[in-house]
């Protein structure tokens, strides 16, 4: 039988809608025992955005599966007491409380590590310790905006959001790396820590390509829909049947053998205006209407006759 890589490791989660569930569900996929306190009555409000999946949320489903669950009034004289016995046999306790929460309920960091020296915990906010937003609560809309992300997707008239909640995903994805380090580090010393991840600081941190090109370049790459700012070709193009190719080219190598064999245009690899990644983005007008003028007369159909090879089976090749 095998063993999963956490078998034995208990999670306490004070968790709700995306960012820790996200973390803590990937820590039962590896085996831990994780046990997701909720709210008497609603549960955590993420049950209720939809009723998709027989009846239940597909949010809820995605991020809950192989966990326990408890229901539990925070607030009540007894709450803590329940609390602090499950945490002193626990090896990891997340939570993602609205800020203050957690404190008021007498489960702040250094009062939980008196009670069991060996417990990694794991505080998810919106905006991090320390800075003005400290207090406030997050939504992925407005970290979205903030970050700069929508600046960057959409097209050149219209900003849009990512359409998955990608602030709490990208804040999962630290405390759940974060966590793993932690026991990994306890192994070593035998004792726990406290991680803060903000949803803020993940998706700043995603941001960094286009914050580097911004402050170094002068201007903030432009949106450009399904295409890419600063790679080309890289994006869809249209086949003489009226369908679409994707193309995403990335390297020389690949830009050589598309002219080769793809578009049966050799020539152009040695096109000054071509013949680096930023060239050919300098120059993306000129190389779209070399490939439109290929693609018009294939088709995503495959082509039997002598020499031709079906622009599907061609492209990421």
């Amino acid at each position: 039988m095998n063993v999963l890589p956490l078998d034995g490791v208990i999670v306490v989660s004070l968790e709700q809608a995306v960012s820790a569930p996200f973390a803590t569900r990937q820590l039962a996929d590896l085996g831990a025992t994780v046990i997701k306190i909720e709210r008497p009555g609603d549960g955590d409000f993420a049950r209720h955005y939809d009723k998709t999946v027989y009846g239940m949320s597909s949010h809820f489903v995605w991020l809950n599966r192989s966990k326990q669950s408890l229901t539990l009034d925070i607030k009540h004289p007894l709450a803590g007491d329940v609390l602090h016995r499950l945490l002193t046999r626990a090896d990891v306790y997340v939570q993602n409380l609205a800020p203050g929460a957690a404190a008021r309920a007498g489960l702040d960091s250094a009062v939980i590590a008196q009670h069991n020296a060996r417990l990694i915990q794991c505080n998810i906010s919106g905006y991090g310790k320390g800075g003005p937003y400290e207090h406030k609560k997050a939504y992925d809309l407005l970290v979205q905006c903030e970050t700069g992300l929508v600046s960057t997707t959409g097209t050149g008239a219209d900003m849009v959001k990512v359409g998955v909640s990608i602030a709490d995903i990208a804040a999962g994805m630290y405390a759940y790396s974060g966590i793993l380090t932690a026991l990994y580090q306890r192994e070593k010393t035998g004792r726990g820590t406290v991680l803060d991840v903000s949803l803020f600081d993940a998706l700043g941190e995603w941001m960094g390509y286009p914050a580097y090109y911004t402050a170094y370049g002068g201007a903030a790459p432009p949106r450009s829909g399904l295409s890419h700012a600063t790679i080309a070709p890289y994006g869809p193009y249209a086949t003489g049947d009226r369908r679409w190719v994707m193309l995403g080219i990335q390297n020389e190598r690949e830009w050589q053998a598309f002219c080769r064999e793809v578009i049966g245009q050799p020539e152009l690899v040695a096109d000054a205006r071509f013949q680096s990644n930023s060239q050919r983005v300098a120059n993306r007008e000129d190389m779209d209407e070399f490939i439109a003028t290929a693609f018009n007369s294939s088709s995503t159909v495959e082509d039997r006759s002598p020499g031709k090879r079906p622009i599907k089976s061609m492209v990421g090749s």
